[in-house]
């Protein structure tokens, strides 16, 4: 049965704090009074005023405990019962006004229990409202239910005095048997909960990170909550052990419960009708509308949750959007679309700048005796129409599945590849390079797009946005070795051998073909290994221009580094450039973390001094992520020569530094000629397209609609960046006297 506790009237708004829990000497008011620094000094209230109030139909248990400003007109509260110890700041004759919303300044009609108000609040209509700290001008009409408990964690998953360990609250993230799960916080980067998911065997390491988010709040009993300056809530149901930070708008709300809203005049937040909240952290700028239900959620800041969207037992980054769809046990780094009502997505770990297409069910893990698959996309990661897909699989960097029912696990290892599922020939088919040979605008776009967009007011952690980065490059340094392995295969099975060789020799013999160009590549069944759990054939197709990109890439790259090295340190000769430089750059392993490319000896480093005690907090971490921040260009730079030097051969040392430079840049000035080519290629084949031309009775209608092919902003931007490319290298050539030193060497 229902347990309904009775206690007299006059303690209706007292004893908030337990007595067991309030410090000897302190009043259940001490930390309200630490919490409100609105600068505001209250005073009792004169006979008048009472007379006043009384005569307005308020009622109080005691007007000794209401205080007010000395700019306070009695005559503006009007129907109200006050309990406990409210404060009211100024109250003055005029009404605040938020889309067409008018009301005048005041309390009026509502039910108000230990509060503390700011200057010319709006509170009209709240049939309860208890303990919360208002800012000023506020405006709070038709709420059922706005209040806090004396153990209010506000979306923290920590735990207050006297609470046992199994109320905690946990995000069961990328796995939907718990394995992974972490604790939310406000201000938890999304770096910060990839850690927490991985290195599960490292316990010393897991408990530190559960001590470092307990230890980051009070555990203290007895906060109110709070709403900030100028934040309008109207319309809305119940809204309890909730923390509302300044600008926030939120209209027609049914539920939010234990939830931190991060908003300021900068970046405010909204969420809007129908929307149903518990344990979670929303972060700053973020759109909540239309039905939206999240459960034991982080909502990491300027991201946004639309049209029934659900997003339970997840993280999802920064300047992403989830509409309509279903988001499970996931944790997704920034800077993710995923739209359509019949989308579907669990117990994944998506790396960033990623893409759900309509009808993509990636979450049919339930391909085993328990429900403990997982799936890990690189960068980029584009499940086309109605895709499905088995755990566990794994996908590297800008991987595009196309339409089909995967019928097994995956692991594709090539990065910038289209997968199909051919049933007509019951095969995989794997194209490499894809994006490059058929996609560059969209591919291109992206990379733009994702830095434009990005709203982010805190930038602790840069997100690499470029899709040749250091993990994408390793990826297809591997992918070039891959592709010899597999073309050497292919041509000794053509030729009947069945001679046992070792991979070196047949690597060998897969590189003489490629190198070559031989004609002979393109007419060999190229198969693949291990990227598909059945025994049926793995094709990889257009293998020999897959190859000759990858390794124009790997020049692109180089320069683009040594380019932005320059730029961002002032580099002004080459001797500036190649000193301290290593003559044998090693190939470094790197990891995404929450979108930041970090190095794997530093997260290591990391992680043996959160073993040693050196790093003792959050706070400490997340000054490692801007630490790597700075170190990062002459990382990548590092990293770039070690890329070169593995797959061309080319070692850049003071020597030969001229001559190699020389050579990189009129190859780069050639990739990215091909690149802006291929942008322009791919986006007017929309425009040629028969089929995509039908629907139109002229050009000059498809235009109008379309807009002029010609008058492309991106097409036209990336055309400009050629030619200052072009203008950048031919100066850095001159200054650094490239062609002079060519002729001497």
């Amino acid at each position: 049965m229902n347990i309904i506790k009775k206690s007299p009237l006059n303690t209706l708004g007292y004893h908030f704090v337990p007595k067991e829990y309030l410090p000897k000497g302190k009043d259940e008011y001490y930390l309200r009074n630490q919490q409100n620094e609105n600068g505001i000094k209250y005073r009792q209230l004169t006979a008048y005023e009472i007379e006043v109030l009384v005569r307005n139909r308020n009622t109080s248990d005691n007007w000794n405990n209401i205080l007010v400003s000395d700019a306070f007109l009695p005559e503006l509260v009007q129907n109200c019962k006050f309990f406990g110890l409210v404060r009211i700041g100024k109250l003055e004759p005029y009404y605040l006004e938020y889309h067409n919303l008018r009301r005048p300044v005041g309390l009026y009609n509502s039910t108000i229990i230990s509060c503390d108000f700011g200057d010319n609040v709006v509170v009209d209509n709240v049939n309860f409202l208890s303990h919360y700290i208002t800012g000023s001008e506020v405006i709070l009409v038709n709420i059922n239910e706005i209040a806090t408990t004396d153990h209010a964690k506000f979306g923290n998953g920590i735990l207050k005095e006297g609470e046992a360990e199994s109320i905690r609250i946990w995000l069961e993230v990328c796995n939907e048997n718990g394995g992974r799960s972490i604790i939310p916080f406000d201000g938890m980067l999304p770096g910060d909960a990839w850690l927490w998911t991985q290195f599960r065997d490292d316990t010393v390491l897991q408990d530190k990170l559960k001590q470092f988010t307990q230890q980051k709040f009070d555990n203290r009993r007895g906060y109110y909550g709070t709403i900030g300056d100028r934040t309008v809530i109207k319309n809305c149901r119940i809204i309890k052990d909730v923390n509302i930070g300044t600008d926030a708008y939120i209209k027609g709300a049914n539920k939010i419960k234990n939830v931190t809203i991060n908003s300021s005049a900068q970046a405010h937040t909204q969420v809007g009708e129908g929307c149903e909240l518990v344990n979670g952290i929303i972060g700053y700028g973020c759109r909540l509308f239309y039905g939206v239900k999240a459960v034991r959620f982080f909502l990491a800041s300027h991201s946004q949750l639309k049209y029934g969207a659900r997003l339970i037992n997840s993280y999802l980054g920064d300047n992403s959007t989830i509409s309509c769809c279903e988001v499970l046990n996931s944790l997704i780094f920034p800077a993710h679309e995923q739209h359509h009502n019949n989308s579907f997505l669990c117990a994944a770990l998506v790396q960033g700048q990623s893409n759900m297409a309509a009808g993509a069910t990636i979450g049919s893990n339930h391909n085993s005796r328990s429900p403990d698959g997982e799936l890990v996309a690189g960068r980029g990661f584009w499940p086309g129409l109605c895709v499905s897909i088995k755990h566990n699989s794994r996908f590297a960097t800008y991987t595009i599945l196309a339409k089909g029912d995967f019928p097994a696990e995956l692991d594709i290892r090539i990065p910038f590849s289209l997968v199909s599922n051919d049933v007509a020939h019951n095969r995989l088919v794997v194209m490499p390079a894809y994006w490059f040979i058929y996609n560059m605008y969209a591919l291109a776009r992206n990379s733009w797009k994702y830095v434009d967009r990005d709203k982010r007011i805190n930038k602790t952690q840069p997100i690499e946005f470029n899709f040749l980065a250091p993990d994408s490059v390793n990826e297809i340094v591997q992918a070039i070795a891959m592709l010899q392995l597999y073309t050497g295969k292919a041509w000794l099975r053509k030729e009947g051998s069945r001679k046992k060789m070792a991979d070196e020799d047949i690597i060998a013999i897969g590189k003489k073909l490629l190198e070559g160009n031989d004609a002979v590549v393109d007419e060999l069944e190229i198969l693949a290994e291990g990227f598909e759990n059945t025994s049926r054939p793995i094709l990889l197709i257009k293998v020999a221009a897959a190859y000759r990109i990858y390794k124009e890439l790997v020049v692109y790259y180089t320069v683009q580094q040594v380019l932005e090295y320059t730029s961002a340190n002032s580099i002004k000769t080459l001797e500036q450039l190649t000193e301290g430089l290593p003559a044998k750059p090693a190939l470094s392993q790197w990891v995404n973390a929450g979108g930041q490319l970090i190095l794997r000896t530093a997260l290591d480093k990391l992680i043996k001094q959160v073993h040693t005690g050196r790093v003792k907090s959050w706070n400490d971490i997340h000054a490692f992520y801007q630490q790597q921040a700075q170190s990062y260009q002459y990382g990548k730079l590092l990293h770039a020569l070690a890329a070169l030097r593995e797959v061309h051969g080319i070692q850049f040392k003071k020597a030969n530094a001229a001559l190699v430079l020389t050579d990189l840049f009129a190859q780069s000035v050639h990739i990215k000629e091909w690149m802006v080519k291929g942008i322009y290629d791919s986006r007017a084949k929309d425009y040629r397209n028969p089929f995509r031309k039908m629907v139109y009775e002229t050009t000059e209608a498809m235009n109008k609609v379309l807009g002029k092919l010609s008058d492309n902003t991106f097409i036209k931007q990336e055309q400009a960046a050629l030619e200052a490319y072009k203008k950048t290298i031919q100066q850095l050539t001159r200054k650094w006297q490239l062609s002079k030193e060519l002729k001497t060497v």
